[in-house]
């Protein structure tokens, strides 16, 4: 998937949705990279360091889609 053109866009509606797609895309990779580390048996405070957020917000986003 290349957004180069669109984020470049001048027009504003072509570039939000280019950042709306970076967003969708964003969470899909992370949801799988947390679900392989978890498969892989990191805790849930080493993803949460790997992230730069807090242990509890990992666990309250991810912990539900097991």
């Amino acid at each position: 998937m290349d957004l180069s053109p669109e984020l470049g866009s001048t027009d504003p509606a072509v570039g939000l949705r280019a950042v709306n797609a970076l967003k969708r895309l964003q969470e899909q990779l992370e949801a799988l990279h947390v679900a392989n580390a978890r498969e892989q048996g990191w805790s849930w405070q080493a993803i949460a360091e790997a992230l730069g957020v807090s242990r509890q917000a990992v666990h309250q986003k991810y912990n539900r889609r097991r």
